[in-house]
C-alpha cells in the first residue's frame, strides 16, 4: 500500500531527477553555507538570535517545552503554514518559481540560525541533524511541486496540454501528487524535533 500511494511521486522525480536534485541542493547547500558563514561571521548568528528573539520565537518554544505533543503540533503548523504553503507552493501558483527563490534565501538563513558557533549548539546539532534532514526534504519536495508548476505553465508541451491554462491545471495535479509524501515528512519530523528538543538535548548538554 505505501508504495501505491508513493508511486506517483516516485515517477515525478524519475521524470524530472536534475530538477529534484536542484532543489535538494538548494536547501541543503544553502543551509551548509548560512552555517559556514555564521562561523566565519558569529555576528550573522547574533542577528538572527535577536531577530527570534524580538519576534516572540524563542518565548514561543519556551512555553511548549512542558508538552511534547502541542509542541510538535506547533512546529509542523509552523512549517506547513507559515513556510510551506505561504513562501514556497502559493507565490510559485501567481509567478512561477518565485517561491524556491524566497525559500533558497530561507534556507540560508536556517543555516545562520543553526550554526554550531559554540560547544553548546554542536552539541545540539547531533541529534537535530536528523530534523534538517527530514524537514528540508519535506522543504525540497514542496519546492519540486512549486517547480512542476512553473514548467508546466511556461512550456505546456512538458505536460502535452494545449492550452497555457491546461498546462497550469495539470502542473496543479502534478504538485499534489507531491502533498501527501511532503505532509508525512513534515509529520514525522515535527514528531521527532519536538522529542528530541525536549528528551534528547538536555541530558546530552549536561553530559
Amino acid at each position: 500500500m505505501p508504495m501505491r500511494i508513493l508511486r506517483p511521486s516516485l515517477q515525478l522525480i524519475r521524470g524530472n531527477l536534475r530538477a529534484y536534485l536542484v532543489m535538494n541542493a538548494i536547501v541543503y547547500g544553502l543551509c551548509l553555507i548560512g552555517m559556514a558563514a555564521a562561523m566565519i561571521f558569529p555576528e550573522l548568528n547574533t542577528a538572527q538570535q535577536t531577530i527570534m528573539n524580538d519576534n516572540g520565537t524563542t518565548a514561543l518554544v519556551t512555553s511548549l517545552l512542558s508538552n511534547v505533543w502541542l509542541f510538535a503540533l506547533t512546529i509542523f503548523a509552523v512549517n506547513v503554514g507559515t513556510v510551506a504553503l505561504p513562501v514556497i507552493l502559493l507565490p510559485s501558483m501567481i509567478i512561477p518559481f518565485s517561491g524556491i527563490a524566497v525559500f533558497a534565501y530561507r534556507a540560508f538563513n536556517f543555516g545562520v540560525t543553526l550554526a554550531p558557533i559554540n560547544e553548546v549548539v554542536a552539541k545540539t546539532l547531533i541529534p537535530h541533524s536528523l530534523t534538517l534532514i527530514i524537514e528540508f526534504q519535506a522543504y525540497a519536495l514542496v519546492m519540486f511541486a512549486a517547480y512542476l508548476i512553473g514548467k508546466a505553465w511556461l512550456w505546456p508541451a512538458t505536460v502535452e496540454a494545449d492550452s497555457r491554462r491546461q498546462a497550469y491545471l495539470r502542473g496543479l495535479q502534478q504538485a499534489g501528487r507531491l502533498c501527501l509524501p511532503a505532509l508525512a515528512l513534515f509529520v514525522v519530523g515535527a514528531i521527532y524535533e519536538a522529542f528530541e528538543i525536549i528528551y534528547l538535548v538536555p541530558p546530552l548538554l549536561a553530559g
